[in-house]
């Protein structure tokens, strides 16, 4: 009776191994997302039949590889991605949609929702957000004669303020970012929503040829000769690392900046980006990647439920938080205890109400390539700002 008992339970345990499906994730970065596994854990309690199988893919290969599993037939049933490939990956019938109710919407800071929107439906669950704001060297700005508590306000202020650093120091005034590299675009992208300017709008019309977004090309161009030697060769990272040099007085940057300023024990300062004329408050280009649910898994109810399970208010707030990362939701009391902590984030927060999301083209790839040429030309005085526009909003009609 004991070996016929021990051979039902192994029989049991193994038909139970084999009812078992697989929720396959692919998590960008070099660790799983601090809390997610405490948080597969509840879920997986709470769905009984399912188990989550994380993958860790480095950034670097990390968008790739969803793509290449995805367009080959054989995708995971959720990934981590850019939420600029979520319109690509809808029109190519490779993700499911996974639309909001309106008291979901309303839980996100203005536009989160936007930026996994197309057609009017959502294509994925947003999970990361990126806001910028301007950080400034104090000690460089009172060597120039600048009050070192003044930060400008306006592009106009930026560029004379950028101007008096460069002729009265070592240092340049500003840091530009125009390598060939997708954070050059997301840089200009700043200029661009701080005077209330766009690409394309949500009728799929491209805005990108308008007064707004000339003014915002015209200012760039302006500030170059008071910023570091060779902008084409730097990133984003590579200027905030001569900002924290002392090579440079003035950078837009994310919070991580604030955190290795404070390592390197500058005399810092960080406020709202400087504004346009035409801007309606303070703004910033607001980015997010998403959680997809891919298409043909079997799992795609069970992938929604758990994106949106670990994306919960108090979930997402808290890996946020170990990541550095500008809130998604502005949930209290968590925003005002974080505010109490560390008064810095305020101009992170700020810039969201009058910001803008990136620009969801079919042709990610393309929209990137033919922004970072227009800005390219102009930093190298290849161009004009205003034959640089034109030329640039003629060739996005292909990718959009």
């Amino acid at each position: 009776m004991a070996v016929s008992m021990l051979a039902l339970a192994s029989a049991t345990s193994g038909a139970f191994a084999q009812d078992v499906k697989e929720i396959s994730f692919i998590n960008c970065g070099d660790e799983l997302t601090a809390g997610y596994a405490e948080y597969f854990a509840e879920w997986e309690a709470a769905n009984p039949g399912f188990k989550v199988v994380p993958e860790i893919v480095g950034w670097g290969q990390c968008q790739d590889k969803v793509t290449t599993l995805a367009a080959a037939g054989t995708p995971v049933a959720l990934a981590y991605v850019g939420s600029r490939t979520l319109k690509q990956f809808a029109q190519n019938d490779l993700i499911v949609p996974v639309p909001m109710t309106d008291e979901e919407k309303a839980a996100y800071y203005n536009y989160v929702p936007d930026t996994v929107t197309f057609d009017g439906t959502q294509w994925g669950v947003p999970v990361a957000f990126s806001t910028k704001a301007l950080f400034w060297n104090k000690d460089l700005f009172e060597e120039a004669g600048l009050d070192p508590e003044t930060p400008p306000k306006t592009w106009e202020e930026k560029i004379a303020f950028a101007k008096q650093i460069t002729e009265n120091t070592d240092a340049a005034g500003y840091g530009a970012v125009a390598k060939t590299f997708d954070n050059t675009m997301h840089q200009f992208l700043h200029w661009v929503y701080t005077n209330n300017g766009s690409v394309i709008d949500a009728d799929g019309n491209i805005t990108l040829n308008s007064p707004q977004v000339l003014a915002a090309l015209t200012a760039l161009r302006d500030i170059i000769p008071y910023s570091e030697e060779g902008p084409t060769a730097y990133e984003q990272n590579e200027v905030r690392a001569i900002w924290l040099d002392g090579g440079v007085a003035m950078i837009e940057a994310s919070p991580g900046a604030a955190i290795r300023a404070e390592e390197a024990g500058m005399n810092w300062g960080v406020a709202n980006l400087p504004l346009g004329p035409d801007a309606q408050g303070p703004g910033t280009l607001l980015i997010t990647d998403a959680l997809a649910i891919f298409k043909g898994t079997g799992v795609e109810d069970q992938a929604i439920s758990l994106a949106k399970f670990i994306t919960e208010g108090e979930r997402q707030w808290a890996a946020e938080m170990a990541q550095g990362l500008t809130p998604l939701r502005p949930l209290e009391p968590q925003t005002a205890e974080l505010l109490a902590e560390k008064p810095y984030w305020q101009p992170f927060l700020d810039g969201i109400e009058f910001g803008g999301p990136e620009p969801l083209f079919n042709d990610y790839i393309g929209l990137q390539n033919v922004m970072i040429e227009m800005v390219q030309s102009v930093v190298t005085g290849a161009a004009e700002p205003q034959a640089a526009i034109e030329k640039a909003a003629a060739e996005l009609e292909q990718y959009k």
